[in-house]
């Protein structure tokens, strides 16, 4: 329950509470971070936001093409490694998996067809950033990571959010990537075959 010391008009940060409290974490790795997302949202009401600091929720989405076996990859350009697509929530949010879903459709450029998977995030991913500039303190992503399926043989165009974008079969993952992306394709593909 969010406290009564901590006030917010946010729909989006009253979904993620909701979400976070319905997901059934895979393992206890996932639940301790699944608890200490909601233990930020209940000390932030501001805690979907990209102000908060040091830390603020995100939403991001692997994006599959299940019958062809790929995913979809952006070369991020302040990171140098290809990551799933996603970032922050934007005020017109009002859940995170919109904003996760919204985030794939700007990003892959696949405007029609995207449709999420399953009821709720597929991993939570918590990692350091410098999302403000090079010049500025890190902060942290408490990113809530979703599975979108595309349609058969999308077409994908990159746009300026990325350096590139490719499509990569499931078992052929490129080098520069990390263990995270690698953990969540694992996970995606393992929630596409139950």
């Amino acid at each position: 329950m969010i406290s009564s010391a901590v006030t917010t008009d946010s729909v989006l940060h009253t979904d993620a509470v909701r979400v976070l409290r319905d997901w059934q974490a895979p393992d206890d790795e996932q639940d301790r971070l699944r608890l200490d997302y909601l233990d930020h949202l209940d000390a932030r009401g501001d805690g979907v936001w990209r102000s908060c600091r040091p830390a603020h929720i995100t939403a991001s989405a692997l994006v599959v093409d299940a019958e062809a076996g790929r995913v979809l990859l952006t070369l991020h350009p302040k990171v140098g490694l290809w990551l799933q697509l996603g970032g922050h929530c934007e005020p017109e949010d009002t859940t995170l998996a919109g904003a996760a879903l919204r985030e794939a459709r700007e990003e892959s450029g696949i405007a029609e067809g995207l449709t999420l998977f399953g009821e709720g995030p597929v991993k939570l991913d918590r990692h350091a950033v410098r999302c403000a500039g090079k010049d500025q303190p890190e902060n942290t992503h408490l990113d809530v990571q979703y599975l979108v399926v595309a349609p058969a043989d999308a077409v994908a165009t990159i746009s300026e959010e990325s350096l590139d974008l490719r499509w990569f079969p499931w078992d052929a993952l490129p080098a520069d990537t990390d263990v995270s992306v690698r953990r969540l394709a694992d996970m995606a593909r393992a929630a596409l075959q139950r």
